[in-house]
């Protein structure tokens, strides 16, 4: 399956767009992932994953996950967790609830 990527600035970071659709940010806060409800209880169990906020007194983005550094430099498992993101927001949005 082929995919359009693009990047472009959203809220001072740059964002990920994968078939028109953000799957990862990335900005002063470091790297964010858009993932499945499932993926993101799991994340948040662990060591340094916050949720993301763009602004220290905006709103969370709920479906996203900013990772520590310890996740994006095992190779393997941030490779994995990219590719849940973009399938996760190639779904419809009836097919993510």
């Amino acid at each position: 399956m082929t995919h359009q990527l693009e990047f472009k600035n959203c809220f001072g970071a740059i964002a990920g767009y994968v078939d028109g659709r953000i799957f990862v940010s990335c900005g002063k806060f470091g790297v964010a992932l858009r993932l499945p409800p499932e993926n993101l209880e799991s994340l948040f169990k662990e060591k340094g994953v916050k949720p993301l906020k763009y602004f220290p007194n905006g709103h969370i983005k709920k479906e996203y996950a900013v990772l520590p550094q310890q996740i994006i430099e095992d190779e393997q498992r941030f490779k994995k967790l990219i590719n849940k993101s973009i399938k996760f927001v190639s779904l419809s949005p009836a097919q993510r609830c």
